[in-house]
């Protein structure tokens, strides 16, 4: 199927067409893919739609929770927010909508590109929000949030660790030192840069991970940490 088809697909299975087709073009088209021209990064600018997506995603996903939960304190509100506005979250909602089929990405192999390719996506849902902000306003964007995540609305633990404390805890159960971070690279422009960050513990091999900001990152590398620990576990 062509990528034009794709998107046509992409925008029924969402249930949102969009007046603007260039917003759209736009919010799939990532920068750092080969061969995406100019032209195409301009219709919208795929940075300022993921920025633009990544707070009306927050503002959106606030709004529910308090909707959903008009008795809970704030401070478990805010852990079931970071839960649902987190990488792993928005990978789950762009393989829902399989956002990649309609996204123009580069072609390669291996775990690392796979890996790239969700982050790609993840990046691409805050993208796609913005856009639908910009072409229809909040309440479209708002419904978008509301049909996709509603699922996890319902089921997501309040009080879900964060994986540095859960990595924190599983290196003292084990009489090591606590995991030591170290910033490795930073890319992007001043308003929305990008961290690299590794994670060392005793014992285990580093791990990377990367965010948005260096507690992110640190996050990030966390999870691939105690991903790796659970696969060694199961051998």
């Amino acid at each position: 199927m062509s990528l034009l088809k794709n998107r046509t697909v992409l925008q029924v299975r969402i249930g949102y067409t969009f007046q603007n087709e260039r917003l759209l073009e736009s919010a799939l088209s990532h920068p750092s893919t080969p061969g995406i021209q100019t032209s195409q990064l301009a219709a919208g600018g795929y940075e300022r739609l993921e920025f633009l997506g990544d707070r009306v995603l927050g503002l959106a996903v606030a709004s529910l929770l308090l909707e959903m939960f008009p008795k809970s304190p704030e401070g478990e509100l805010a852990k079931r927010h970071t839960a649902l506005v987190r990488k792993e979250a928005l990978i789950k909602i762009a393989k829902k909508i399989d956002l990649i089929s309609a996204m123009e990405l580069a072609i390669g192999e291996g775990q690392a590109f796979a890996r790239q390719q969700e982050t790609t996506a993840a990046d691409g849902i805050e993208a796609l929000i913005g856009a639908i902000f910009l072409d229809g306003g909040y309440e479209s964007a708002s419904k978008f949030v509301r049909s996709w995540w509603q699922e996890m609305l319902e089921t997501v633990e309040s009080v879900q660790k964060d994986p540095k404390t859960t990595l924190q805890e599983w290196a003292q159960a084990n009489g090591l030192a606590l995991p030591e971070y170290s910033i490795v690279d930073t890319q992007g422009p001043a308003h929305q840069p990008n961290f690299s960050v590794t994670v060392f513990v005793t014992g285990q091999e580093m791990r990377t991970g990367y965010g948005r900001s260096k507690r992110l990152a640190e996050q990030a590398a966390a999870t691939e940490m105690l991903a790796a620990i659970e696969v060694l576990a199961t051998k």
